[in-house]
């Protein structure tokens, strides 16, 4: 049976003569299959080295994928910034963290074991292949370039014997057949025949030996091929695992991630944070439930607080309004008693001790006095004015009054006090001389009780000559 080789090859076409017949030298080179099939040689050894070189270069890649997802590593190295706002327990944020160092540090290592794997595994398969492509290339110069060699030498033997029984030949012919035995053209054929018939010998060995090589050439090339298969097919092995390696480890990543559930680090954080976090079951705070120093200090309530009427000065009628006597012995006008609403500054502050409160009629009565409420420099500007009042029911108005004068102390008069009379007790009060100790003389005491009550009754001289005054008072409104 024929073999591959022999039934694929073009057959050569011989060397003949114009008769027919083979050359005793063809016109060939002996070395020129020997240089063909060296030069194939040459091209798998090339073909084997960039296999090699590919596969060297895709270890450095692994070995330098290691180093970079080294780098990547150190971006989630350190601790997590406010770190103790997350759980620590596993399934959190922290544990997804630890999740995403220990796949990345195992991404690194896969990197750097497949880098080992190539060059302790794969590559050596393409240098043992690329050595035994050198070895056969050394074997073909020393085998069948030899015998190449040797067909060389015979056929130029050959071609010496030819050469010189052609010499004889013609000598034959013109020496009148005289010649020497040597130089007879019968024995130098026979010798010629007889050299030809040593290089055909060497020919047919070399081309059996050529033979032999280029059928070994098919197997050795198919033994090529399958080293190449054989080496990719662990290469793929190697890089098929690295990324599986890869995609399950990102896998695992996502996959931690995603079962972290929502309310996980909420619902830690609510427990590790309980004594500082609102709790949502908690009632809302109420002003009502709040105690702060000094909150019922006997200073902070009120000796007496309700609604009053004050009477208007420029529309003359009677206006509602909230008042409080103080402990201070203030007499205090707000607007409302909402203490929410509006920041609660007095409209109106009287300080009572300072004031004269006139005689109770029904459910009204005056007190006379400066407003305080503004301050130092609203003080100093302030007039001193007759605020009527008017109580919803004169049981009210007793109890305003009484309380009142128990403030004001002996700067009460037993008559209201009206618009006229306050304007005549300025004026008495702005030119009476005052003693030299700084109190109001008899006389100016008694024109302020007499213009109090003025009012035409026959009690009001007694009434007058009766109240007590305290000077002092009248002396600070002079002064104001």
């Amino acid at each position: 049976m024929a073999s591959p080789t022999e039934s694929t090859l073009p057959r050569r076409a011989t060397t003949t003569t114009t008769m027919g017949d083979e050359s005793a030298i063809p016109d060939e080179d002996t070395s020129e299959v020997t240089k063909l099939f060296q030069e194939r040689l040459q091209a798998w050894k090339h073909a084997c080295g960039y296999i090699e070189e590919y596969i060297t270069a895709t270890e450095k890649l692994q070995t330098s994928q290691g180093k970079e997802y080294e780098k990547v590593l150190k971006t989630v190295s350190n601790p997590l910034r406010e770190g103790h706002h997350f759980s620590q327990d596993m399934g959190g944020i922290a544990g997804w963290f630890d999740n995403i160092r220990s796949n990345t540090q195992a991404l690194s290592n896969s990197h750097q074991n497949t880098a080992k794997s190539l060059k302790g595994q794969v590559l050596p398969i393409f240098e043992r292949l690329h050595t035994e492509i050198k070895n056969k290339n050394k074997e073909l110069t020393k085998g069948v370039g030899k015998t190449g060699k040797a067909v060389d030498k015979a056929r130029a033997v050959t071609q010496k014997h030819i050469e010189l029984l052609g010499q004889h030949t013609a000598a034959f012919a013109s020496a009148g057949g005289r010649i020497t035995a040597d130089q007879d053209p019968y024995v130098l054929r026979r010798q010629v025949v007889h050299r030809l018939n040593k290089q055909c010998m060497e020919e047919n060995n070399n081309r059996q030996d050529l033979l032999a090589v280029q059928n070994n050439f098919a197997q050795f090339e198919a033994h090529i091929i399958q080293t190449f298969q054989s080496g990719m097919g662990q290469f793929n092995t190697v890089m098929s695992t690295q990324m599986e390696q890869t995609k399950a480890m990102y896998a695992d990543i996502v996959g931690t991630c995603q079962c972290i559930p929502g309310n996980f680090e909420w619902e830690g954080f609510i427990k590790r944070e309980t004594n500082i976090l609102i709790d949502p079951s908690a009632p809302p705070r109420s002003v009502g439930n709040i105690t702060f120093p000094n909150q019922n200090h006997e200073a902070t309530q009120p000796l007496i607080a309700g609604s009053l009427e004050k009477r208007g000065k420029m529309l003359r009628r009677y206006d509602a309004n909230y008042y409080v006597v103080s402990p201070a012995k203030y007499l205090h006008e707000f607007k409302t008693d909402d203490d929410f609403q509006k920041d609660p500054e007095p409209e109106l502050s009287l300080f009572l001790p300072d004031c004269v409160v006139g005689a109770i009629d029904g459910n009204k009565f005056n007190v006379k006095g400066k407003d305080v409420s503004k301050g130092k420099i609203g003080n100093a500007f302030s007039m001193t004015h007759e605020i009527a009042f008017k109580a919803h029911t004169a049981r009210d108005a007793e109890k305003w009054w009484n309380i009142i004068r128990e403030c004001a102390g002996s700067h009460t008069s037993e008559q209201p006090i009206s618009p006229a009379e306050s304007r005549a007790t300025s004026g008495s009060m702005a030119s009476s001389p005052i003693s030299p100790d700084g109190k109001m003389s008899p006389l100016q005491t008694q024109g302020i009780t007499s213009a109090a009550g003025s009012e035409p009754t026959s009690a009001a001289p007694t009434t007058a000559s009766t109240a007590p005054t305290s000077a002092p008072v009248e002396e600070k409104t002079e002064k104001a």
